[in-house]
């Protein structure tokens, strides 16, 4: 159940519009009008905090503050200085991504039943919490490049010895759908950031959204091999210290209508949280670029 890092979408547990309908899926789109009670919005906020979303949230922050210095090169370069950071910094407020993620997990679990109960015993266990806390520390990590880079020369190596794990993870990563629903997280940010550019003008003549859309689509398959070459190397270091009996045992709940459940709102949530980053970022990146008050 991983995310890809900020820069393609998101993070590093389990990661709509879909672009045009051309990319074959849809995320399933909760209810507008639906309500989550008090009591169930303090479930799933114990789930959040069993998931250690809080640990997440930072680390998705020091990823975003990075995204952002890569914008300004590549959008306007010297020319945003301490106040774009600041603007980046609030963009990716911990806080503020979190309400949001927790607010959209509620909606997306509302009618989770006995699902919701074999979620909350899975990732409670000691498995599930000794994966979730390698998969933490991996993500932090592979913000240094150094370690980046170690961690493909790894997974290149493991392939090439034909390392029984690498069975396992590419099971892992099936399990969870992972290459797909982060390549589509990734093309939904990347539209959202071109909503944000168009909202603010920053186009010389009006962007249709066929336009963007397929601007965007044209990205999926330099999205997907990045996807690709992030994934696995960061499968493999975050999940080196895991007994192989804890590996099957999380890929066997992946499998299970929990676990399907569990990945499939996670994404969802998740999509909604970096949407709302890409359009915000988008919109400012479009502000800065015109010179004016972000």
């Amino acid at each position: 159940m991983t995310l890809l890092r900020s820069r393609l979408s998101a993070l590093g547990l389990a990661l709509a519009v879909a672009v045009a309908g051309q990319a074959g899926r849809v995320w399933a789109q909760t209810d507008p009008a639906q309500t989550v009670t008090a009591d169930a919005m303090t479930r799933i906020q114990r789930l959040s905090d069993t998931m250690m979303m809080g640990a997440i949230m930072d680390v998705m922050r020091d990823e975003g503050l990075d995204y952002g210095r890569t914008l300004e090169d590549e959008m306007f370069a010297g020319r945003g200085g301490d106040r774009w950071e600041a603007i980046v910094g609030l963009i990716y407020d911990p806080q503020t991504m979190r309400a949001r993620f927790d607010a959209a997990l509620a909606k997306e679990l509302a009618d989770a039943g006995e699902d919701l109960a074999a979620i909350e015993t899975f990732f409670a266990s000691p498995q599930g919490q000794m994966a979730l806390k390698l998969e933490v520390e991996a993500r932090r990590s592979m913000l240094d490049k150094t370690v980046e880079e170690a961690a493909k020369v790894a997974w290149e190596d493991m392939r090439a010895k034909d390392d029984p794990r690498v069975a396992s993870l590419t099971r892992f990563a099936a399990a969870n759908d992972l290459i797909e629903s982060n390549v589509m997280g990734a093309l939904n940010s990347n539209l959202a950031f071109y909503r944000g550019m168009a909202d603010s003008g920053a186009f010389p003549e009006e962007m249709t959204e066929e336009q963007m859309l397929q601007d965007v689509w044209g990205q999926e398959p330099e999205i997907r091999r990045e996807t690709e070459d992030w994934l696995y190397p960061f499968l493999a270091l975050a999940y080196q210290p895991l007994p192989e009996a804890d590996l099957e045992a999380y890929i066997a709940f992946s499998e299970t209508p929990a676990g399907k459940r569990m990945n499939a709102a996670l994404f969802a949530a998740f999509d909604v949280v970096f949407s709302q980053i890409s359009f915000d970022l988008g919109r400012a990146a479009a502000r800065q670029m015109q010179g004016e008050d972000i």
